[in-house]
């Protein structure tokens, strides 16, 4: 196979997944339900992920402190991932699997959701952050893939848990991106429905 080749096949399964996660659409759209109640009542959202799943909720928090594709207000999200002094400090003093935890404990609040975003499911400080979020009565959205995980487990009626069915974490993380983008769009086109939330 040439380099070409490879990257048709790259192309074509990406596509086979984002295909079988059409199914996803439902969670999705109740997980676009609960982030947008929480930021009409005047509350927020808590972002976190390791390495690439990083770099979605940052992208994730982005998108909606600023805008997404339409005009609407600011919208209160926090990526736990970009604070390099808090994230050196509880990694040193109290370990890495606490660096995510401690954050929803010092700015969470109850109404406000965590957005937890994992291929595995079982990342160690999205553990604890989930299991911090459920004690303080913050609802989850967990991104997650393959079986779902511990954080899959942890997941309780109140939370949403959008399981890609794939096993590639590359490939889980391209779902994951769209699924960012639906969750974002659904809450634009609600902010620009409700006149409550201009």
């Amino acid at each position: 196979m040439n380099t070409a080749e490879h990257i048709v096949n790259l192309f074509e399964k990406s596509i086979e997944l984002k295909r079988k996660s059409i199914v996803l659409a439902p969670v999705i759209a109740e997980a676009a339900a609960l982030l947008t109640a929480s930021l009409v009542r005047g509350n927020k959202i808590l972002i976190c992920g390791n390495g690439g799943s990083a770099a979605d909720a940052q992208h994730m928090a982005a998108e909606l402190v600023n805008r997404f594709e339409s005009e609407r207000p600011g919208l209160a999200a926090i990526a736990l991932t970009t604070d390099s002094s808090a994230l050196t400090s509880i990694g040193n003093d109290s370990g890495f699997e606490r660096v995510f935890a401690r954050q929803v404990e010092a700015i969470g609040r109850t109404g406000d959701v965590l957005v937890a975003i994992t291929t595995s499911g079982e990342s160690a400080n999205l553990r604890a952050a989930v299991a911090t979020a459920r004690d303080r009565g913050i609802a989850v959205v967990a991104l997650t893939g393959r079986d779902g995980g511990a954080i899959g487990r942890l997941c309780g009626a109140e939370d949403c848990e959008i399981r890609v069915p794939g096993h590639n974490t590359a490939r889980i993380q391209e779902v994951h991106l769209l699924v960012v983008h639906a969750l974002c769009a659904s809450i634009d086109a609600a902010f620009a429905a409700d006149p409550r939330t201009t």
